[in-house]
């Protein structure tokens, strides 16, 4: 089987890896009984029982089918759980094994993966298949998170970490940071241990100096978008935004309500108070590019954001240094995560919390928190290649997708980087995301 070139990985840290992100799926998932685990027919999301299956399958499809050459684990996993070839809407009619029988499918599964494994170091090829089926497991968990917040389902219980508060109260953090024009080089290199394709294909851009927000925009920032009729404004929106705005019927953001004159926001299955120093979140792109309008600001490009989020200023302070971090506050993510990732909060925080994450630049929260919009529609690298999986970016390249940046508080650590990019059409105001701003 041909792989990517991928660094070795330790066999004992690919079985931590998978059942952590098993536990974490679990956490997520395994109190949707009765109708909750196939919940409503939308677009945006999946029946609950159905993904998790899913994530089962796409661990036999890879694992075990594609890198060993076994036979499906379960004798219909093809026909119930394969995405590419299950409409959307048909997987809420299918013939789905109960929840014992899934989670049953699921530990066949990863026993089968584990019992392949070495002692020491798994070959290039397991190191790379492990960590990709797992690494789609904790996209489906973020999946999961953001599927409970849409359904209004109770918060997840998270078990030892959930009992942390949503809110970490650290206030705001204004201010733009200048940054020297540059030679940027775009896009993961080998020194990245695993890279999905979209990434690949390291290029030199150009990036004319400019100036960018320290931190992301605020609820209280865009409360007064809100409340200046923004929403019902022509001419800060686009021809598509607006059109996307009149058909949701949104005068404010999805998950704001306005009640005794008090702006309230609904976090799973309750209202709370709107905090006003947290990220605002659950925008979609076109009410980002709305509000820079209505403030003079713009998006950043992923080339700006990759810089903020990356470069090291020279000494003489005018210029920067060449290379690049792999995370804003250095190349390894070793001991404490200075962000908010992992999903241990369930939920956002301040924004100017987590001070040590700065970037060398000083942008704070790059990675972690929400999501971050920018401006650049998602297509593919010079010499872009698809990799194993092939429909993980290709099939997406002619959809303008835009491209979104750093991670939201449900995205797994070990999966971000300043270079890993996402992908979304600009209308959904599902996903965990925000959006920093700058000059024009």
């Amino acid at each position: 089987m041909d792989v990517p070139a991928t660094h070795r990985v330790p066999a004992d840290h690919l079985i931590e890896m998978l059942g952590d992100a098993r536990k974490r799926t679990l956490a997520l998932t395994r109190d949707l009984t009765g109708e909750q685990a196939l919940g409503p027919k939308l677009n945006i999301v999946n029946p609950p029982l159905w993904e998790v299956g899913h994530v089962g399958f796409f661990h036999d499809h890879f694992a075990l089918r594609t890198l060993y050459g076994l036979d499906y684990r379960h004798p219909d996993a093809e026909a119930l759980y394969d995405s590419g070839g299950i409409e959307h809407d048909a997987r809420w009619g299918l013939p789905l094994p109960d929840w014992e029988d899934t989670l049953d499918y699921l530990r066949t599964v990863q026993d089968a993966m584990i019992e392949r494994l070495p002692d020491g170091l798994a070959s290039e090829a397991q190191s790379y298949v492990y960590q990709l089926t797992t690494f789609h497991e904790d996209m489906h968990g973020e999946a999961f998170a953001y599927t409970r917040q849409t359904l209004a389902y109770p918060p997840p219980d998270m078990g030892s970490i959930s009992g942390v508060s949503p809110a970490q109260h650290a206030g705001p953090l204004d201010g733009d940071v200048h940054i020297p024009g540059c030679i940027h080089e775009l896009g993961s290199d080998e020194t990245v241990p695993f890279r999905f394709d979209n990434e690949k294909g390291v290029h030199a851009v150009d990036v004319p100096a400019f100036s960018i927000a320290r931190a992301p925009v605020t609820n209280e920032a865009f409360r007064a978008f809100v409340e200046d009729g923004g929403y019902r404004r022509r001419e800060f929106w686009s021809e598509e935004g607006w059109a996307w705005r009149s058909r949701a019927g949104l005068d404010a953001p999805v998950y704001w309500h306005h009640a005794d004159g008090h702006w309230q926001v609904r976090w799973f299955d309750r209202w709370l108070t709107l905090p006003p120093c947290q990220p605002v979140s659950h925008v979609s792109a076109y009410e980002a590019d709305a509000y820079c309008r209505w403030a003079g600001r713009r998006l950043p490009t992923e080339a700006e954001w990759e810089v903020a989020a990356s470069r090291v200023p020279a000494g003489d302070g005018r210029g920067l240094l060449p290379g690049k971090r792999r995370f804003p506050w250095g190349d390894t993510m070793a001991g404490r995560v200075p962000a908010n990732l992992d999903g241990d909060r369930l939920g956002c925080v301040d924004v100017a919390a987590f001070p040590e994450g700065d970037s060398p630049l000083g942008c704070r929260q790059m990675l972690g928190n929400v999501w971050q919009w920018t401006a650049s529609v998602f297509g593919p690298f010079p010499g872009f290649k698809a990799d194993l999986y092939a429909d993980y970016s290709a099939p997406w390249f002619a959809e303008q997708r835009r491209v979104l940046r750093g991670g939201g508080w449900a995205t797994r650590s070990r999966l971000i980087h300043n270079g890993h990019r996402n992908f979304f059409t600009p209308d959904r105001n599902d996903i965990i995301a925000g959006f920093r701003t700058c000059a024009l």
